[in-house]
């Protein structure tokens, strides 16, 4: 089985190789299967039946009898266990307000990890087209948060 660095180097190579810009997944598999890359091992059952179920409860959604807008039933709180770290879920219905803080902050902690992400790769962007007008990423959605919340979402991109 490849790692992330194999594969990674395989990207590039097949970037070189074909010189497209706009790379399909699935031809990239097929080029670093045919250059040598073996498929994965099959996924242990159990634990692809854990992602699946982790996977339905991110996705299961309510909606408030009040307001009519919906929220997510369960939430993921991160919960240490001796060396390791691993996520329960809690429905947000018998969630404590602890539970509904660490859940909360490890959302966020994952939106700001991305915003700052992007931010490197816009700055990175725009150093490498200085003719270009830079791309701003404006980081304060209140507005935008609002504007959904007004509109229950009608213009949602998805």
């Amino acid at each position: 089985m490849a790692g992330k660095k194999t594969l990674q180097k395989m990207i590039e190579l097949y970037k070189i190789k074909t010189g497209k810009q706009e790379m399909d997944p699935a031809d990239i598999a097929d080029f670093a299967l045919r250059n040598g890359v073996t498929l994965p091992e099959p996924v242990d059952p159990k634990k692809q039946l854990i992602k699946q179920i982790s996977d339905a409860a991110r996705e299961v959604v309510r909606t408030d009898r009040d307001t009519g807008r919906p929220y997510r039933a369960y939430h993921s709180v991160p919960v240490q266990q001796g060396q390791q770290m691993s996520f329960f879920w809690v429905d947000i219905e018998d969630a404590t307000r602890q539970q509904m803080v660490r859940s909360s902050n490890r959302r966020r902690e994952h939106v700001v990890g991305e915003l700052t992400q992007h931010t490197f790769d816009l700055d990175h962007w725009a150093a490498i087209n200085p003719d270009e007008e830079p791309i701003t990423l404006e980081k304060d959605f209140t507005l935008d948060v609002e504007i959904r919340k007004a509109t229950d979402g009608e213009d949602e991109v998805a």
